[in-house]
């Protein structure tokens, strides 16, 4: 049965509001492209403002049996929040869904619409003394968060989403509400439900509300550029520090040489500590605490540490330098990386596990596998080796190269992704999720009886099969 799609648009106004329904060209283009990948055309977008909203509008859709994809901030990084070529999925941005924010200071929670932006969500919580312990350069809203698992930098200390999640209220292809909306901690009577929403996409059902589990606000932080020749002296270091510093180690994040030069290259108002010649690898690390300075003066505390372990000969071997320096100014070292990346050349961006005692002989293992096809190639790694993930930045110029962008990133790709998943047992995605842009690695590496669960599970909660772009199964 053909639909009549103008039709449906005009009901969707009708039920929404000028202002819920957006079809203009111009208007639709910052929803119909992503951040890094990802780009299509829209039927239309759709800006419900409540729950009730929503269901409506994905009662309509399931009707007249009109794809949609889910959008929060479109700051996702494998391409899972945007419409395909077709122009006749709707997007559902969940933008105006940021009305609900509710803190608990005593529970330690928060009710938050899917809309609310991080940034909002901080600046909430900051007047409690409380924050949500999810760190990243980018700005996305709470039901992005949530579909996508997102992490950041401080996952060693507090955790992914995953871990800080404690209900959701989710809408189903048919415009059903299930209410998942629970504030305990303990809870143990049976499935997690609300864990079948959490890092996939947006396909099984449109997050519309959350629970969050916050945390109090440090009181003070301290932190250091440590340099070291390679990569088994920074797990030696992580070794040193966590067996001293567990307590109070929020961040442990790793930068190479070839990783950092652009960002003194292109950021000139940050200063370089290490002056003409950066060393093999730079490490952030970051001690946090909400006790005041007078019970635990941090910053000695950190100094004393890295101060022990240089004196202790065979523990310190490797190490080059110790800079403490101002947290804030070391931060936005390490929260420029990429973005100076991105003049540098062609960039392709891969987001890589590994178990953590794994991750030096990986990446050597990555520059070995590169060397002789690709040697015009530079890999760029920097992340968060203190919970087994990295960033591999690989750098060319298409000059070097001398052929099509797309066509080494389809060569490279696979090469670097079958390195990490088979030979070191790791993740092809550690925390951008799956989508378009890794949709056939999914089907590559994911054992069949685990894409059997998830058919079965998208047969039950979108039987037509109309939410997102993404197949888990």
């Amino acid at each position: 049965m053909s639909v009549d799609r103008a039709a449906v648009v005009r009901r969707l106004g009708e039920m929404l509001g000028s202002d819920g329904v957006i079809t203009e060209p111009h208007e639709l283009a910052r929803y119909e492209k992503g951040w890094r990948y990802g780009s299509g055309r829209a039927l239309a977008v759709v800006r419900p403002s409540g729950t009730d909203d929503v269901a409506r509008v994905l009662a309509l859709a399931n009707e007249h049996s009109i794809r949609v994809v889910p959008q929060g901030a479109n700051t996702g990084l494998v391409g899972a929040s945007t419409p395909d070529a077709s122009g006749d999925m709707l997007v559902l941005s969940l933008e105006r869904l940021s009305r609900t924010l509710e803190v608990d200071p005593v529970d330690r929670t928060v009710v938050a619409g899917a809309g609310v932006l991080l940034s909002q969500l901080d600046a909430a919580l900051e007047e409690h003394g409380l924050m949500f312990p999810i760190d990243l350069g980018a700005d996305p809203t709470v039901g992005g968060m949530v579909v996508t698992n997102t992490g950041g930098t401080r996952v060693l200390r507090y955790g992914d989403v995953r871990q800080n999640l404690l209900g959701i209220e989710v809408v189903l292809a048919d415009g059903s509400v299930l209410d998942l909306m629970t504030a305990l901690r303990k809870n143990n009577t049976g499935l997690d439900a609300k864990q079948l929403f959490v890092g996939t996409s947006g396909i099984f059902g449109v997050v519309t509300r959350a629970v969050l589990r916050v945390v109090p606000r440090p009181a003070q932080r301290s932190t250091a550029l440590v340099g070291a020749r390679d990569g088994a002296t920074v797990l030696r270091l992580l070794s040193h520090l966590e067996g001293r510093l567990a307590d109070v180690l929020t961040a442990f994040e790793v930068m190479s040489a070839n990783a950092l030069a652009p960002v003194f290259r292109y950021q000139p108002r940050l200063r370089n500590p290490f002056g003409a010649g950066l060393p093999p690898y730079t490490v952030l690390v970051e001690l946090a605490t909400s006790l005041p300075a007078e019970t635990l003066g941090l910053d000695a505390l950190l100094e004393g540490s890295l101060g022990e372990l240089l004196e202790d000969e065979a523990a310190a071997d490797g190490v080059t330098d110790v800079f403490p320096g101002k947290p804030a100014e070391q931060w936005d070292i390490r929260h420029h990386v990429s973005e100076s990346h991105r003049h540098e050349g062609e960039v392709l961006g891969l987001d890589i596990s590994v178990p953590r005692g794994s991750m030096a002989a990986f990446v050597e293992a990555a520059r070995t596998v590169l060397a002789p096809g690709y040697p015009f190639v530079r890999l760029c790694d920097f992340g968060h080796w203190g919970d087994g993930g990295v960033h591999l930045n690989l750098i060319w110029s298409a000059e070097d190269a001398g052929r099509p962008a797309a066509e080494l990133k389809a060569e490279l790709q696979p090469l670097l992704y079958d390195l990490a998943v088979v030979r070191f047992r790791g993740s092809f995605s550690a925390e951008h999720g799956v989508g378009p842009h890794n949709q056939a690695f999914y089907d590559r590496y994911t054992p069949e009886l685990v894409q059997e669960v998830c058919r079965a599970l998208k047969a039950r909660l979108d039987p037509r099969g109309l939410l997102g772009t993404t197949r888990l199964g």
